[in-house]
């Protein structure tokens, strides 16, 4: 199999970034006081070495309000730097009056090749990214949405099993746009309804022949590496949406928090062993590099 393609990741100076350089809050991670430091593109070189990743996506990470057009742009020379990442999911907020002027300076970056503005919304509070569970359901959102198309750019779809049946519509919606599940779908309810209800939701997205599934960020609720757990949920997710609409992310430097970067990719390539190498390598590099482009 060629080199993998690390689908979800970050870089970051702490100085940049106030949710993480602030006071201490509770978050859906746990305690993050370890990654409140600086990590450069260097660094996460440093973590995947040794792993079979050769490509990488960089996930916009939530700068100050008004201060995505930098992230791209800081993002931007760091590829021309060093090569890496050789992609770019930036930030937009369709909310936004200013909506289409920000996407006319994302044009003008060439590794830019999707949008992520996380949709999340959950009773608890410490869940919750939105006001809103159906901000994707606004008119004005929508309008300046389907601009995304006209650049052949993608979709990094957030949202909780609650939300699900409201994003298949969504994606129904707007076919021609590939949207990229985050992290499974985030099942963070693992008793017998929660599970219930993820795996309606699920396969409501899967019959959306738009939707893929990243297969990233598992840690996030239960704080751990756990390959079992990761067997279980990407069974499911290969059930649903087979592997031709599966991708690997790492979610790195979050999962950083409580697993180094070599048993993450671990747990996955054991969770697809069953697999023939043909669906191996779609799911570990080929499905990304027709995603984004590289």
């Amino acid at each position: 199999m060629a080199g993998y393609i690390d689908a979800h990741h970050h870089i970051w100076r702490l100085a940049d970034l106030t949710w993480l350089n602030g006071p201490a809050q509770p978050r859906i991670f746990g305690d993050y006081q370890s990654i409140k430091q600086d990590y450069s593109i260097a660094d996460f070189r440093t973590d995947l070495d040794g792993s079979a990743v050769e490509k990488s996506v960089y996930i916009q990470v939530n700068w100050p309000a008004g201060q995505e057009l930098e992230e791209a742009a800081w993002i931007e020379k760091i590829n021309q730097k060093t090569g890496w990442p050789h992609a770019l999911i930036a930030y937009v907020d369709f909310s936004a009056e200013d909506a289409t002027e920000t996407l006319r300076f994302l044009r003008s970056i060439p590794i830019m090749r999707g949008i992520r503005q996380q949709l999340h919304w959950h009773e608890n509070p410490l869940y919750c990214f939105q006001p809103t569970p159906d901000l994707m359901n606004q008119s004005a959102w929508r309008n300046n949405f389907a601009r995304i198309h006209e650049d052949g750019w993608s979709f990094e779809l957030q949202v909780f099993a609650a939300q699900m049946k409201d994003a298949a519509r969504f994606a129904g919606d707007f076919r021609e746009t590939p949207m990229v599940l985050q992290h499974c779908g985030m099942p963070e309810d693992t008793s017998t309804d929660g599970m219930a209800l993820w795996g309606d939701g699920m396969q409501r997205l899967a019959q959306q022949q738009n939707v893929y599934c990243k297969f990233s960020g598992l840690g996030t609720f239960i704080h751990r590496n756990d390959p079992a757990f990761i067997a279980d949920i990407t069974g499911h997710c290969l059930e649903w949406f087979g592997a031709y609409r599966c991708v690997f992310g790492s979610n790195y430097p979050i999962e950083r928090i409580w697993t180094g970067y070599s048993p993450i990719v671990k747990a996955y390539e054991d969770a697809i062993a069953h697999l023939d190498d043909e669906d191996k390598a779609a799911i570990m590099a080929d499905n990304a590099a027709r995603l984004y482009r590289l």
